[in-house]
C-alpha cells in the first residue's frame, strides 16, 4: 500500500525514514508482482512518463517509480501531477477527501568544516562540504483536481498509429550504437561495444523487439566513454544483478517516453533485487539515479533545466 499524505513539505520524515519508506514501497510492489518502473499501458495520448501538469517537466529517477505505483494502484487515466499550490494558482482545487502522493527531492546543505582538520584545503582555507538531505513534498494527480482550465485537461490529441515505434527507431538511430542482428540472444558486448539482437521476425511483435532493444541500449550507455558504469559479468552476480536493475529502469523510462508498453525483461533477478533492497535502503535510489543518467545521455532534451527552487528538482 502506497502511503499517502495531504501535508506539504512541512512535517517531512527524516532522510533515514524516507529511504526506508520508499524502499519498502518498491519491495511490496515487487512481492505483489508489480513492476514499479514499467507502465502497463500503450500510448494513446503522448508520452507515458510522469510529468508536472503545469510546467510540463517530466519527473525523474525514483519519483517515476513512486508516481507509476500510485497511478496503477488508483487507475488514474493520466500520469500528470501538480502540487496543491499549483492547482490553486490555476483557479482549481483538490477534491475534498483526496490524498496526495509523496515524492522526494534532495536538499543540499552546505557545511563549513573549519573546525575539522580532515576538511582543510592545502592553503589552510576551510572546505565547504555539501551534504544532500532527502526531503519530500506532495503532489496530486489531475484526476483528483476540479476546476482545471480546459486547455490543460485530459485528453490531448491522440497520437497517430505507429508513433511509438517511430520514436523508438529514431532514438536507436540517434544513439549511434552499433546493432547487429542474428542468433537467439539479445545482449550488449562491452568488449566489442555493440548490441546483438535476434532478427525482428522472431519477436511476437514490434513492441517486444523495441522494448528489448532499449534495454540493451541502456546497457550500452554504461561504456567508459559514455556513462561509465561497472558492467560486471555473470560471475559477479550481485554487480550483474544491479546493472540489470539499472537497465530495467532505464529501458522502462525510455519506453515510456516513446509510448511503448512496459515489460519486465529479467524476472529471474527479482529475488536478487528483493534481497539487495532489504539489505540496502539506498540501493533503489542509486539504481534509479544511474538509470536517469543513462536516459539523460540518450535524450539530453529530457534532462531537467535549472530549477528555481530545490523542490522543483523533483518535478
Amino acid at each position: 500500500m502506497i502511503p499517502n499524505t495531504r501535508s506539504p513539505i512541512s512535517n517531512t520524515p527524516s532522510s533515514v525514514d524516507l529511504y526506508a519508506e520508499v524502499t519498502n514501497q518498491i519491495i511490496a510492489a515487487l512481492e505483489a508482482g508489480t513492476t514499479p518502473w514499467a507502465c502497463p499501458w500503450n500510448r494513446q495520448h503522448g508520452s507515458l512518463l510522469a510529468a508536472n501538469l503545469t510546467t510540463g517537466r517530466h519527473y525523474r529517477g525514483i519519483n517515476v517509480l513512486l508516481l507509476n505505483l500510485r497511478q496503477m494502484a488508483e487507475g488514474y487515466p493520466t500520469n500528470r501531477w501538480l502540487t496543491f499550490q499549483q492547482a490553486h494558482s490555476l483557479g482549481a482545487h483538490v477534491r475534498r477527501g483526496e490524498s496526495g502522493t509523496r515524492i522526494v527531492f534532495f536538499k543540499l546543505l552546505e557545511r563549513d568544516n573549519a573546525q575539522d582538520s580532515r576538511f582543510q584545503a592545502a592553503n589552510d582555507e576551510p572546505v565547504r562540504k555539501v551534504i544532500p538531505l532527502l526531503r519530500s513534498f506532495t503532489v496530486f494527480n489531475e484526476a483528483q483536481v476540479e476546476g482545471l482550465p480546459a486547455h490543460l485537461t485530459w485528453p490531448p490529441a491522440p497520437q497517430p498509429e505507429g508513433t511509438a515505434y517511430e520514436a523508438a527507431v529514431a532514438l536507436l538511430a540517434r544513439s549511434g550504437a552499433t546493432i547487429r542482428h542474428g542468433g537467439s540472444r539479445a545482449f550488449y558486448s562491452p568488449s566489442l561495444d555493440l548490441i546483438q539482437m535476434p532478427p525482428v521476425e522472431v519477436f511476437a511483435d514490434f513492441q517486444g523487439y523495441y522494448s528489448t532493444a532499449l534495454h540493451e541500449l541502456t546497457h550500452w550507455t554504461g561504456h567508459p566513454s559514455r556513462c561509465s558504469r561497472t558492467l560486471a559479468n555473470r560471475q559477479h552476480i550481485e554487480a550483474y544483478a544491479f546493472e540489470e536493475l539499472v537497465a530495467e529502469m532505464g529501458s522502462a523510462f525510455l519506453s515510456s517516453h516513446c509510448g511503448l508498453q512496459g515489460q519486465l525483461h529479467h524476472a529471474s533477478y527479482i529475488a536478487s533485487w528483493l534481497e539487495a533492497l532489504r539489505n540496502d535502503k539506498r540501493l533503489v535510489f542509486s539504481a534509479a539515479s544511474l538509470a536517469q543518467k543513462a536516459v539523460d545521455f540518450l535524450m539530453p532534451e529530457l534532462a531537467a533545466p535549472v530549477a528555481t527552487s530545490q523542490a522543483e528538482d523533483a518535478a
